[in-house]
């Protein structure tokens, strides 16, 4: 059975509203080319454990290794590099079902 693979992103601080729109348009750019689907892009939410995050955001993609090939990607290197330091997040690449 072949697992899917998703990113999975918390953001603790926002310093640049219009950076971080300005990467959010070129990533789903960059989602889209790599058949990636986004599952949770910010909303309503509730912290029941743990440290408040202003921002979270899900993608899943067909499996791991193409999770791995979106984030490594020249069209997502372009989007991440708008971001500069205006973010602290924390970012992962998981294997799930």
């Amino acid at each position: 059975m072949n697992m899917k693979g998703y990113i999975v992103c918390v953001y603790e601080v926002v310093k640049d509203k219009d950076a971080l729109k300005n990467y959010a348009l070129k990533a789903k750019e960059a989602v889209e080319k790599h058949s990636g689907k986004f599952l949770i892009r910010g909303g309503k939410k509730i912290t029941t454990e743990g440290n408040e995050f202003v921002r979270t955001a899900v993608i899943e993609f067909s499996s791991f290794d193409q999770a791995k090939k979106f984030f490594y990607s020249t069209e997502y290197k372009t989007a991440h590099d708008l971001l500069k330091n205006t973010v602290v997040r924390h970012h992962q690449i998981i294997e799930g079902n």
